[in-house]
């Protein structure tokens, strides 16, 4: 199983004097922590996309390749790329630029998103949320495997054979399909073939478990080999000398960022209880000490049948960079071998 960590880039106050640092100090400290993991043998970094004011992560494959500079090993990835709003053209060129910086360690996850701003601020319609990713999927599939691609859509000029150029360094770059909890999504993902990548922001693992059985059987339906239909799973994670430690250090953070969200689409302001039950054994939080974010991980992976990758989304925590990078220490040093010798 891999195992990473996910980053949007948030920029929040600091929870003891609400204070918020400055954009360049919270990038520095991003970069800083992509080589902590790369350092502490994790094997994946993704990097979202967003166009809001609390995340810096506009434009990831910036990100991404500035980290490639600085690592030597880890793969690195978006998380997720927002394909509904972009250019196929311009992310492929994008990424292929960033596996040969890399030397082959770029990867993506595709999906719709989870919030609006990009349709808008790229002059889209939202009413086409679906048609848009639907095509724009099947344009970036095709220039994997075309250099001179002949392609024609509704949303986007035809292509006649003209080159996209650079290649990247893997003969194909790999594409994760992400998905949040719409059984259509789970669907599409498994008659493409493609492997799949679950955001669980709340709830219980079990409550996914029939859409990634959803998913296998549509891949095998399409005729697609099982050992291909991956399944990674994209969990809220913070690792701590103790349980109590890491959910005093995420909650801050995660309080402010789903109040301030909440607020925008109506929702309940969010409380400590309902953190604390999410973080409990039976929740999907996979924060706490070392040996119970271990075996939440290993409960994950029975719950699906077996899990290819598991990514920690763990930005959202109010904390110097100081106790971020030592969370991602433990999550490298002392969850990922328990995992790895177990699953």
């Amino acid at each position: 199983m891999d195992i990473g960590v996910d980053s949007f880039a948030a920029i929040l106050p600091d929870p003891a004097t609400g204070l918020i640092p400055s954009p360049t100090e919270r990038m520095a400290a991003l970069l800083e922590e992509i080589e902590v993991a790369d350092r502490v043998g994790l094997d994946v970094f993704g990097i979202g996309e967003h166009h809001r004011a609390e995340f810096l992560d506009s434009a990831p494959a910036i990100i991404l390749a500035a980290a490639a500079a600085r690592t030597e090993r880890i793969r690195l990835t978006s998380a997720v790329t927002v394909l509904s709003a972009a250019d196929p053209v311009r992310v492929f060129q994008e990424f292929a630029t960033l596996d040969l910086i890399s030397k082959g360690r770029a990867e993506l996850v595709v999906g719709r998103g989870s919030f609006g701003e990009a349709f808008p601020l790229f002059g889209l319609d939202t009413r086409a949320y679906d048609d848009l990713f639907a095509e724009k999927l099947d344009l970036f599939l095709t220039l994997r495997e075309t250099i001179n691609p002949s392609w024609e859509g509704r949303h986007r000029p035809a292509l006649t054979g003209q080159g996209v150029y650079p290649r990247p360094h893997q003969a194909r770059l790999p594409v994760w399909l992400g998905v949040g909890g719409t059984p259509e999504s789970f669907g599409r993902a498994g008659l493409l073939g493609l492997p799949l990548m679950v955001a669980i922001i709340g709830g219980t693992f079990e409550r996914f478990a029939p859409l990634v059985n959803l998913y296998r059987e549509a891949g095998r339906m399409a005729g697609h080999d099982p050992a291909s239909l991956k399944v990674g799973v994209h969990a809220i994670g913070f690792v701590g000398e103790t349980d109590t430690a890491a959910r005093d250090a995420f909650y801050p953070g995660w309080k402010h960022l789903n109040g301030t969200v909440g607020r925008e689409r109506g929702w309940a302001p969010p409380s400590r209880a309902q953190f604390d039950a999410m973080a409990d054994p039976d929740g999907a939080f996979l924060i706490g000490s070392p040996e119970a974010v271990a075996a939440k991980v290993l409960r994950a992976n029975e719950v699906f049948g077996g899990l290819s990758r598991i990514t920690f989304q763990m930005s959202t925590a109010s904390l110097e960079t100081a106790a971020m990078k030592r969370s991602i220490e433990l999550l490298g040093t002392e969850v990922a071998p328990v995992v790895r010798a177990a699953s």
